[in-house]
């Protein structure tokens, strides 16, 4: 799934794109894609809206219009790419006809991700965590995130109520370079390690992020090109290759139905 460094970086290259544009159309191939309201009143309230900005929530990409706000939620496999003119494509779920003529296209192989209207994102947007990425977020917020919880690391960073925006990969990336377990309960971190794995989220994030995303498999850009932060993973997907710290051969666990791969000597 698309995690934070894969959404803002559609973001940021369908923000000088799509700003300032009118969706002239909106052509539902697959009604089911849109989870409020109906598809019908979806189309309705979609036409002739202006894209005033894009922001990111969490995992959730954020079109700011004239009236209301439309989010698209990726999940597994879904793709937004920006093309010249419709294509026949047998995975489109919708196109977003801009009044230049360029479509804008919600692609899903398996049907998970979703389009929403909402008159205010703010009440949408409530239950998620802080942004781990603000630069208002500091290492004694993240305490306070933590604090109370006797959760495993590894489940907690997952949580998109203790921080939004965070997967299985950029778990894993955080946890190694934080150089804690991720079965390590949220408790028992003293001080020292709550700014180790506040450093390490960040870094694993911008990483992810300089590199444009993770492409393990579904995951492309608005102009059809893979993320390149794949080549530099330092334990996601990488079981019995050595450790880039101390050499020893990567473990992979299936913690609560999802893997997770970590050095069993620098994560103790």
């Amino acid at each position: 799934m698309p995690e934070l460094p894969e959404v803002e970086t559609l973001v940021q290259e369908l923000r000088p794109q799509v700003t300032g544009r009118r969706i002239d159309d909106v052509i539902l191939h697959w009604p089911g894609c849109v989870a409020t309201p109906s598809p019908r009143a979806f189309i309705r309230r979609m036409k002739g809206r202006i894209i005033r900005e894009v922001r990111r929530r969490g995992k959730f990409l954020w079109f700011v219009l004239d009236h209301g706000a439309w989010l698209v939620h990726l999940k597994m496999t879904g793709r937004l790419f920006l093309l010249p003119m419709s294509e026949p494509d047998p995975h489109a779920r919708a196109d977003f006809v801009m009044d230049d003529g360029r479509i804008l296209r919600f692609q899903d192989l398996r049907k998970f991700g979703r389009l929403y209207w909402v008159p205010d994102p703010e009440p949408f947007f409530r239950p998620l965590g802080p942004e781990p990425l603000d630069p208002r977020f500091r290492p004694e917020d993240l305490a306070r995130q933590l604090a109370g919880r006797r959760g495993r690391l590894k489940a907690l960073l997952l949580n998109q109520s203790v921080m939004a925006g965070i997967g299985n990969i950029y778990a894993d990336e955080a946890l190694w370079r934080a150089g804690l377990h991720p079965m390590r309960s949220a408790a028992s971190l003293n001080g020292e390690e709550i700014r180790r794995l506040w450093k390490g989220i960040r870094e694993a994030l911008l990483a992810g992020l300089r590199h444009h995303g993770t492409t393990i498999q579904w995951y492309r850009r608005p102009e059809g090109s893979s993320g390149a932060h794949q080549r530099y993973l330092r334990v996601y997907g990488r079981a019995g290759r050595p450790c880039f710290r101390c050499g020893t051969p990567i473990v992979r666990q299936v913690l609560q139905g999802r893997s997770a791969y970590f050095c069993p000597v620098c994560q103790r």
